[in-house]
């Protein structure tokens, strides 16, 4: 599985989100974005699962352009899962059926093999008591690990993270990043949009700075925060170690 982004251009009326963005991932990497707010980090993911279409440039998977106009975009997102910020959990349903939904509605598998997928993801990441819970008997962290479940119910072969942990209290930030730590190694592909710097430290195989829509630097996570090259990736860094960041 490769992915790859050319020339991937995106705005919003006026603004610029997005100019000429240029990015490959191999399979099982996991590469964070970091960034100010409305640098693009967030956008970059959301082109990626097709929630935005691009207005110049083109998005392959393993050589497939999954960004043309008029592409369905359902069987991709069935290889590619994105879980958002601000969990997306559906608050009417347990969340037994917010995991086995997709599983039934969209992959037509059984209610016996949807469960038996649900209950072993939630084992797995220690929330299977909460299997008929519903999410506003859920913590935030309870409620955003469940999103992340849901996500890896269906299989994907990449996984977007987008901000997870930032509508969270500091306190239940650790449970949700122990998550990923957990998939890391698991062979499945990972974006992560993220603020958390000691996170994008530990986790990445590779950390890329957007800045004004494009990649402005990208490495290794030791090269990336202890010698960045670009000027603008060494005031970033320097503003977020002044408040506490890393």
């Amino acid at each position: 599985m490769k992915l790859r982004l050319d020339n991937v251009h995106k705005s919003f009326a006026e603004r610029k989100v997005l100019a000429g963005l240029n990015l490959e991932v191999n399979a099982g990497e996991v590469v964070s974005f970091i960034g100010s707010s409305g640098s693009g980090k967030t956008t970059l993911l959301r082109c990626v699962n097709l929630l935005e279409p691009v207005d110049v440039g083109a998005i392959f998977l393993d050589g497939d352009e999954i960004s043309q106009l008029g592409r369905d975009p359902d069987p991709i997102r069935r290889r590619i899962g994105i879980v958002f910020q601000s969990f997306n959990l559906f608050p009417h349903m347990s969340v037994r059926r917010n995991i086995t939904l997709a599983l039934t509605e969209v992959l037509d598998k059984s209610t016996q093999e949807a469960n038996a997928t649900a209950q072993l993801l939630l084992k797995r990441f220690n929330l299977d008591e909460k299997i008929d819970s519903y999410p506003d008997q859920l913590s935030g962290g309870q409620q955003q690990r469940v999103a992340i479940v849901r996500a890896l119910a269906m299989n994907p072969e990449v996984l977007l993270l987008d901000e997870i942990t930032s509508a969270l209290d500091p306190e239940l930030v650790g449970e949700v990043l122990d998550v990923v730590r957990e998939l890391k190694g698991s062979g499945i592909t990972m974006l992560i949009a993220t603020h958390e710097m000691n996170f994008a430290r530990e986790i990445s195989d590779r950390v890329c700075f957007l800045d004004s829509g494009q990649i402005a630097e990208q490495g290794r996570p030791e090269q990336i925060f202890n010698n960045p090259i670009d000027d603008r990736t060494k005031q970033f860094l320097r503003r977020v170690q002044a408040v506490g960041k890393t």
